[in-house]
Parts: structure tokens; C-alpha cells; sequence
């Protein structure tokens, strides 16, 4: 297993996932054009303190159960790398949809290589802001397929003028929370997990 990540680790410069604050939800709300906020944890002014996607996730509310996962298959150390990477981050909400005891199930040890697609399907490589995945999306007439680290596909499309990703299977979920910078990377917060096939 963490012999996989380490060969992944050069390409890793892409998506993986990331929990939200409550605060930065209901701004999400209060917003007539379903445009998600901006969040930036990049440092400042030649600021040494840089914050990684894996210390943005550890920061934010709401992301316990993805935090827990990244541990749980082996990915800490990959997410550390320079990247840079796009992470699309299910929130605990967002974990709570699936089935009951799915998520218990994924989080053991003999379990880590699943656990390990699923949270790749949800990193690609580059760093991608909202407005560039709209205007992938504009690019490609209305879709933009992506390729995740693990090698499947998510297609971003635009729907009620808000980003939809839908997975292998056709579910779909939506980008509720956009452009939480990290050192590494940018994370957007989703709504439901993409589940790989």
C-alpha cells in the first residue's frame, strides 16, 4: 500500500479531498449566484508557515471522517508532497450518505487499497480554482472530463449554475465550498463521494 503511494507520489500534482467549515457553508447559502467562497491557507508574504492540504484538512470543521480516512490509507505523506494538487473533499456529511457501516468497513487495515482509490478518485493532477474548472468545462461544451490519480474519470459539468462531478456509476454530487488554498494545492468541498468502479 504505501509502497503504491510512493510511485504515485511524482504525479501526484492533482485532486484528493477535504472537509469545510461551517462558517464558509453558510456563506455558500447567502449567495444568490451558488458561487462557493474563497478560503486562502497559502502563507503570506514569504511566510515560512506553510499550510498543506493535510494540515488545511486537520484545521477545518467538519472533516473528521476524511482526515481519519487519509490516515487510515496511508496517504499523509503523499499529500504532503509539493504537489501541486486539486482536492475535491467530502465533507462528514457528505461520508454520512453512504451506505450504513460503509465507511466503518473501508477504515480497516485489510481495507486500506479500497479506501486508498476512493480518496485518489478524488485528486487530480494540477491546481485547478473554480473559474478553471468552468472554463474546462465552457472548453468542452458544457462537459470536462478529468483524470484522477487513481485513473478513473469524473466528469464536471455545470448545473443551476453550480459545479456537478458525477462519477463512474453516474451519481452525481456538487462543489459546495470552492478555492480553500493550501501550500500545496487547492481543496473544493463536495457534497456527496465519488465512488469509483
Amino acid at each position: 500500500m504505501k509502497k503504491m503511494f510512493s510511485s504515485w507520489a511524482p504525479a501526484l500534482i492533482g485532486f484528493v479531498m477535504i472537509g469545510f467549515t461551517s462558517n464558509a457553508q453558510n456563506a455558500v447559502a447567502s449567495k444568490s449566484d451558488n458561487i462557493p467562497p474563497s478560503v486562502d491557507f497559502s502563507p503570506k508574504n514569504g511566510s515560512s508557515s506553510a499550510s498543506d492540504i493535510v494540515v488545511v484538512t486537520s484545521t477545518l470543521r467538519d472533516n473528521g471522517t476524511l482526515t481519519n480516512a487519509f490516515k487510515a490509507a496511508g496517504m499523509e505523506n503523499s499529500l504532503k508532497a509539493k504537489g501541486p494538487f486539486t482536492v475535491f473533499a467530502p465533507s462528514n456529511i457528505a461520508f454520512g450518505k453512504l451506505p450504513a457501516g460503509f465507511v466503518e468497513q473501508l477504515m480497516k487495515p485489510e481495507n486500506s487499497d479500497k479506501l486508498a482509490k476512493i480518496l485518489s478518485y478524488h485528486v487530480i493532477a494540477g491546481k485547478m480554482d473554480i473559474n478553471s474548472v468552468r472554463q474546462a468545462i465552457k472548453a468542452g461544451h458544457g462537459k470536462a472530463e478529468f483524470t484522477t490519480l487513481c485513473g478513473n474519470k469524473l466528469i464536471a459539468s455545470i448545473e443551476d449554475n453550480k459545479i456537478k462531478l458525477t462519477d463512474d456509476g453516474d451519481n452525481s454530487c456538487f462543489i459546495t465550498i470552492s478555492d480553500l488554498h493550501a501550500s500545496n494545492g487547492i481543496i473544493h468541498v463536495l457534497d456527496k463521494v465519488a465512488l469509483p468502479r
